[in-house]
């Protein structure tokens, strides 16, 4: 027997025994009114209804249905949160019943999704860890010691963009922003350079993270039907195994050898993230040990590269597909830095216009399309439905980035928007919600900001830019590929001419 006729010959079945269960359950009480939706298909509900660019598509959906809606993707039931009213619903008013994950099939790979914070329920433990990450790893203190560090990394991005220059070739910004973004990482976690050009482990590094992301962001059968859990049929949990088994691998020698070191009279400790974590376990090893530092070290890894990349490829591909955008930033930069400088974080302030130009392209382009899945452990009532037990809930940050309820020229590109508006991306106003809020806000959200401006704004100060091949700003290809991230479809290619 072929696989897809054994798949078949298990969906038969499996339909057949759910059609039995259905009538022997038939006097059951409902467990309310659900939202609006579209009629499910018999055992694969609406799943024909997404796209390949399923954000879109259920924003769509949305249009008809409502900003709060309803639809069966396989077995689970899906409730899909389209508007800033219902998001402020779902991630304040009633936080704590939304704050659990709803744990996809690759995140169970290697039992991550029982240790990570990414995916642990809101617990004991997973406070633990947050208040670690909130205190010892993004609190404003320490970010503001690692202010030398971040700023001499955006320097190498400047040297790397120059000798480009000299050439005359172009730059691959999200390559570029990913390579930054992972050196800045490294030497914040390890004190160590991963992508010095001695370092044999770099491409390795970088391959593990995108590839982890990639088949983070795939569609997966078991998700939509998890009695198929148990064959992984698509093998993405198969392949994500390989890529953790390998970065905690990596990682667990980056620890044997601090640990080593720390053995030796006289070892100052560092400030990173590393010395501060295993100083934490041998004092109070409830609080977290080796395991835990681990996942942790792999949660920052994964979740601090992708992110912070993509947008600023987003952010780069706007202002040169907007020519007017730029001239008004270089003004601004100019104005307030100097002509040809790199920014500094304590200029970030005093840049209002950098700042809107951030704030837009979060808004059009959330790095995240989806906020990670909830999932309600109980019935719970929201604006007169019923979210039942077991609900997948998924929040739509694209959609509700381009509400034209909400948003003037909402497809359009218009960082002035934002001059003078109170709006900002913490979690405050649901209307923008990039890092989302409440409980499950990103924690390296503070960490993420600062680096986004220094690093565009350095760029935007310091070069003229032209894009490659003869390619006009209006014919500038700005289409996405869904995954995990939100990644143009097409690389952002641009040659730098310095100042």
């Amino acid at each position: 027997m072929d696989l897809l006729s054994f798949i078949l010959c298990v969906l038969f079945i499996w339909t057949s025994v759910q059609g039995l269960l259905s009538i022997a359950n038939g006097t059951k009480a409902s467990p309310g009114k659900l939202p609006p939706g579209p009629a499910p298909l018999p055992f694969i509900g609406n799943i024909l209804k997404l796209s390949n660019q399923p954000h879109k598509s259920l924003s769509d959906l949305a249009k008809t249905y409502g900003p709060i809606m309803t639809l069966k993707l396989g077995q689970i039931t899906t409730v899909v949160i389209s508007s800033s009213t219902m998001a402020r619903e779902i991630l304040q008013t009633q936080d704590l019943s939304f704050s659990n994950r709803f744990v996809p099939d690759a995140a169970r790979a290697r039992d991550h999704h029982l240790i990570s914070v990414s995916w642990l329920p809101v617990s004991t433990q997973w406070r633990k860890l947050r208040k670690i990450l909130n205190s010892h790893v993004f609190s404003s203190q320490k970010l503001d010691a690692q202010q030398q560090p971040r700023c001499q990394k955006v320097l190498e991005l400047i040297d790397f963009v120059h000798s480009c220059s000299k050439a005359g070739v172009a730059v691959d910004f999200g390559q570029a922003a990913f390579r930054t973004s992972l050196k800045l990482l490294s030497n914040t976690i390890f004190s160590v350079n991963l992508i010095d050009p001695g370092s044999d482990i770099a491409q390795q590094i970088k391959e593990l993270v995108r590839g982890a992301m990639e088949e983070a962001g795939k569609p997966n059968l078991a998700d939509y039907f998890p009695f198929l859990r148990k064959f992984d049929i698509q093998g993405i949990r198969s392949r994500m195994e390989i890529h953790l088994g390998k970065m905690f691998g990596f990682l667990d020698s980056m620890i044997n050898k601090r640990l080593e070191m720390r053995k030796f009279h006289g070892y100052i400790k560092s400030n990173d993230v590393l010395d501060t974590l295993l100083s934490i376990s041998e004092e109070n090893s409830d609080e977290i040990d080796r395991i835990h530092i681990q996942r942790l070290l792999s949660d920052l890894l994964a979740a601090g590269t992708d992110t912070t990349s993509s947008t600023l490829e987003w952010a780069m591909a706007e202002i040169l597909h907007n020519p007017q955008t730029l001239s008004k930033a270089k003004a601004e930069i100019e104005q307030v830095v100097g002509k040809g400088k790199p920014v500094e974080e304590s200029d970030i302030a005093r840049l209002p216009y950098l700042q809107a130009i951030i704030k837009e392209t979060f808004r059009l382009h959330p790095a995240v399309p989806f906020l990670v899945p909830r999932k309600v452990d109980e019935n719970v009532e929201v604006s007169g439905f019923t979210v039942p037990k077991g609900a997948q809930v998924i929040v739509n940050v694209w959609a509700i980035g381009r509400d034209p309820s909400v948003w003037a020229n909402h497809e359009s590109f218009m960082p002035e928007r934002f001059l003078g508006s109170e709006v900002d991306v913490r979690g405050r106003n649901f209307e923008l919600l990039p890092f989302g809020s409440g409980r499950r806000i990103c924690p390296g959200m503070p960490l993420a900001i600062r680096m986004v401006h220094l690093m565009l704004g350095s760029l935007i100060n310091l070069f003229d830019w032209k894009l490659e091949d003869g390619i006009t700003p209006e014919d500038l290809n700005m289409e996405e590929k869904f995954g995990f991230t939100l990644q143009k479809a097409q690389p952002l290619l641009a040659i730098p001419i310095h100042v």
